[in-house]
């Protein structure tokens, strides 16, 4: 799988930090398109648009991860891998701590899934944060995300950055490849 960005986030002071200090984690994440529109998270307590996806477990392989990731966040169903896609490697402060900093690598597939979406089974922060699966359109999701950025919302997440850049490369080598295939 082909590495498509390094993120350092601008609020990080400092990469050289002692390795205990740094939280490493693996991520798989979903980019489901239909069309134009992507299915998408919408978290109401950050204002923003993310993928579908997350932390993978020690014992876990990537996809057994995002299949799990996909069902619990966005009750899809259906689910097809049509390829893997790239990584992101990230750097960017860590909210523990008993850490400086997170050393996150989040790997993205291009996937399929029905329409319809199913139950979620959220995490309670999750749900407390207000996340909630919505198809929308990708230029719109981008539009929104780059606007809460520019504002600089009190509410702004660490991740959308990360998330912001992906739906741009989306937009920019997937979505036109989708389109010419479907």
């Amino acid at each position: 799988m082909q590495l498509l960005e390094r993120i350092v986030h601008p609020e990080l002071i400092c990469l050289d930090v002692p390795q205990e200090r740094v939280h490493r984690r693996r991520a798989a994440r979903g980019i489901v398109l239909d069309g134009e529109e992507i299915l998408l998270l919408y978290t109401r307590r950050y204002n923003d648009f993310s993928f579908p996806g997350g932390g993978v477990d020690d014992h876990e392989e990537l996809l057994e991860g995002l299949h799990r990731e996909l069902a619990e966040e966005t009750g899809a169903s259906g689910v097809e891998v049509v390829s893997p896609y790239g990584w992101v490697e990230e750097f960017r402060p860590h909210y523990k701590p008993q850490y400086d900093l997170m050393h996150m690598n989040s790997y993205f597939y291009h996937c399929r899934a029905d329409r319809r979406l199913g139950e979620t089974r959220l995490e309670a922060y999750e749900r407390d944060n207000g996340m909630e699966p919505r198809w929308v359109r990708l230029d719109e999701a981008i539009d929104h995300n780059r606007g809460v950025m520019a504002a600089r919302e009190a509410s702004m997440g660490l991740s959308i950055h990360r998330e912001t850049r992906m739906l741009e490369h989306v937009a920019r080598h997937l979505l036109p490849m989708a389109a010419t295939a479907g």
